[in-house]
């Protein structure tokens, strides 16, 4: 599925659509704002400068939205959940945290702006939101599902464009957003629900030590390898990161998903063990388009006993170089 470029102004827009056979679909059209394109890092390797809060208020005040920072005040991060969303799967009602959270990460660097994030849109939404970003220059770079079976139909269009100025970037998301019913996001509970899993068996099994959030029991793992896109060093923030959630379902039991985050050699071994821990692959696809490592995602479901699919998912982890256990 290909969309053309409706604005003049991008040296790069592509619309990837992958399913398990990874598929892609690639094209682009002539401009001044791409998304990071061009391959490699024969630029060098830029870094994302430090920012304050301040720099980013011409993105809050066009969004009507706050961020968070990360990675050291580098990126600034806007949480886009669908908490308006009643989706379920396989009989498991969805929360947000599980798997409807997209975002927008800001970054500056020496030579511009970076916008990156994943859109979580119903399908009655797409085609608008794919014009609507289209019109304003923004790139997709991807789009694809998280989960199996589900009911009302929901896609995920990831972005990624680059600018001198972050107001044209925020213009052009707030028209995207504004094609969806995505809600303002709402702050997070100063003490969270009580969490029905055995973390501590989940944190063993895993080598990690999860974080509660909205409901959701999650892990985000970075990779030990420097990423980059066309020479802009890409920190984790920027969701370049293995996302290991659940969902508790009572009596320990949970719903896991999530995306491992892998390099080409590692795919397979990734989908073999998935398979052999009984974990049911979603999706293979990429996020990105010229980034480097040259990067591809695993998204997985499965319901069970929290330990036991936190021991069947470890070997998933342990065959990609992410970082490494405690």
């Amino acid at each position: 599925m290909l969309f053309t470029c409706t604005t003049a102004g991008i040296r790069r827009a592509a619309v990837a659509v992958a399913s398990v056979a990874a598929l892609a679909a690639l094209t682009s059209c002539g401009g001044p704002t791409p998304a990071p394109g061009g391959g490699g890092t024969d630029q060098g390797q830029r870094q994302p400068l430090r920012t304050k809060q301040t720099d980013w208020t011409p993105v809050t005040d066009t969004l009507g939205r706050t961020g968070a920072f990360g990675d050291g005040n580098t990126v600034y991060r806007v949480s886009l959940p669908r908490s308006d969303l009643h989706v379920t799967t396989g009989g498991v009602a969805i929360k947000p945290g599980l798997a409807l959270g997209g975002y927008a990460a800001f970054a500056r660097y020496p030579d511009g702006v970076m916008l990156m994030g994943d859109l979580v849109v119903t399908e009655a939404e797409l085609p608008h939101v794919t014009a609507a970003l289209q019109a304003h220059g923004i790139p997709q770079t991807a789009v694809h599902k998280h989960l199996l079976e589900q009911t009302p139909p929901v896609w995920w269009t990831h972005i990624d464009a680059m600018a001198d100025d972050p107001i044209p970037l925020a213009q052009g998301l707030k028209a995207a957003l504004d094609a969806t019913a995505i809600p303002p996001a709402t702050p997070s509970p100063a003490q969270q629900p009580p969490m029905d899993l055995n973390t501590a068996g989940i944190d063993k099994a895993l080598g990690r030590t999860g974080s509660a959030e909205g409901g959701i029991y999650k892990f985000t793992i970075a990779r030990t390898d420097t990423i980059t896109a066309d020479g802009h060093v890409l920190p984790p923030t920027f969701g370049t990161t293995a996302g290991v959630n659940f969902q508790p379902l009572g009596g320990g039991k949970a719903a896991i998903n999530g995306d491992i985050i892998m390099t080409a050699p590692e795919v397979q071994k990734v989908i073999q063990a998935l398979s052999a821990g009984g974990i049911a692959l979603v999706e293979v696809h990429n996020h990105m388009l010229t980034d480097q490592p040259r990067l591809f995602f695993a998204h997985f479901w499965a319901t069970g006993d929290g330990v036991a699919l936190a021991t069947a998912l470890r070997p998933a982890l342990d065959a990609t170089n992410l970082q490494p256990p405690h």
